[in-house]
């Protein structure tokens, strides 16, 4: 973890070292043998563990891993590869081949997110002094809705048969996610006139990584089916630290009181409306932040898909009162210095 090259060790060093790595391979077997199994708290509670994916080898992966589901599936490679929007059959064709990996487990498609770091060339982008803060995500789809048109026809088309979930990054408002709804309701009608096949019962969501999404959740329930909470745009924003500036990088907390308190708001909110609560940022793969979000009731927890071994392990070691009394406890520090050390001390009675 630290980096450090010993030159010349000493075998005692040496057997230490042998040691240990004896140690993390008998524990990655006990983690494997979690890949297979669903995952569930100690006291039986069901908790889906997907992963966060963008092709269709790291969907192989993914199964290989144990993933239950895709809780993420990134669409912005499609956009940044060419010097052109890729074509409609393009997106079909790749959609429906992730799709088929997946089987019947659950895919959320997220709808196109590029701009702030992710400037395709074929789009006009203003020159923008806060690229993170201006156009992109749900901002561009909006803008440029032939576009997406395009990217949800490829969607639908390539549902038939399979358990596809679509996701809006970015959401600020009400107004947003019905305008993107509406758009998807048009392709719906655009489709079903043309007599082309496609899923009708296609559940739409939104990623939850603004301030604004996240204190709206109890409104925003009236035309989302379901929540993911994106954490590193979550923290980027509601800390204001640029996650990209390695001279704040020390500022970029995932687990500060203030970003953990929004997270437990959405899921307090998202739960009291009936509606479940995802996590595909990096958070929702953290050792350390997995009893937390466990403790909030976290229903989804996606990731990189060699994480999720481990998850399924930490998971069904915990019962939810302890994951619940875990949380309350670093809910009652006052930086996120404090929570990872009380974290820390935690962990080690269990992994």
């Amino acid at each position: 973890k630290e980096g450090v090259l010993i030159v010349a060790p000493a075998n005692q060093t040496v057997e230490i070292f042998q040691g240990r790595k004896q140690q993390r391979e008998s524990r990655m077997q006990v983690m494997k043998a979690s890949v297979d199994k669903e995952a569930r708290t100690a006291n039986g509670r069901r908790v889906e563990v997907a992963a966060n994916i963008g092709e269709v080898a790291s969907a192989h992966t993914a199964v290989e891993n144990g993933a239950e589901g895709i809780g993420l599936l990134r669409t912005e490679f499609l956009y940044l590869e060419d010097a052109q929007p890729p074509s409609e059959e393009k997106q079909f064709r790749i959609y429906r081949d992730i799709f088929k990996v997946m089987g019947d487990r659950p895919v959320i498609v997220r709808t196109l997110d590029i701009g702030g770091d992710k400037p395709p060339s074929y789009l006009p982008f203003p020159n923008e002094m806060n690229p993170f803060l201006g156009w992109r995500a749900i901002r561009i789809s909006l803008d440029e809705p032939e576009l997406f048109k395009k990217q949800i026809r490829a969607i639908l088309r390539a549902a038939m048969g399979h358990n596809a979930r679509i996701m809006f990054p970015m959401v600020s408002d009400l107004d947003e996610l019905r305008r993107a709804r509406d758009i998807v309701d048009t392709v719906k009608r655009d489709l079903a006139l043309a007599s082309v096949e496609f899923a009708f019962d296609v559940p739409v969501g939104i990623m939850v990584e603004t301030p604004a999404a996240a204190v709206l959740v109890d409104v925003l329930a009236e035309a989302s089916d379901f929540f993911s909470l994106g954490t590193n745009d979550l923290t980027q924003y509601t800390l204001a630290v640029d996650r990209g500036n390695a001279k704040v990088a020390n500022l970029f907390q995932p687990l500060h009181p203030a970003v953990l308190r929004l997270i437990k708001q959405t899921i307090d909110a998202a739960h009291a409306n009936g509606k479940w609560v995802g996590m595909c940022g990096e958070l929702a793969g953290m050792t350390k932040a997995i009893p937390i979000l466990l403790g909030f009731g976290l229903d989804e927890f996606s990731m990189n898909p060699r994480a999720i071994p481990e998850a399924k392990y930490l998971i069904g070691q915990l019962t939810d009162e302890r994951a619940r009394e875990i949380a309350n406890q670093a809910m009652s520090f006052g930086t996120a210095t404090d929570i990872e050390d009380y974290i820390k001390g935690t962990l080690a009675l269990y992994v």
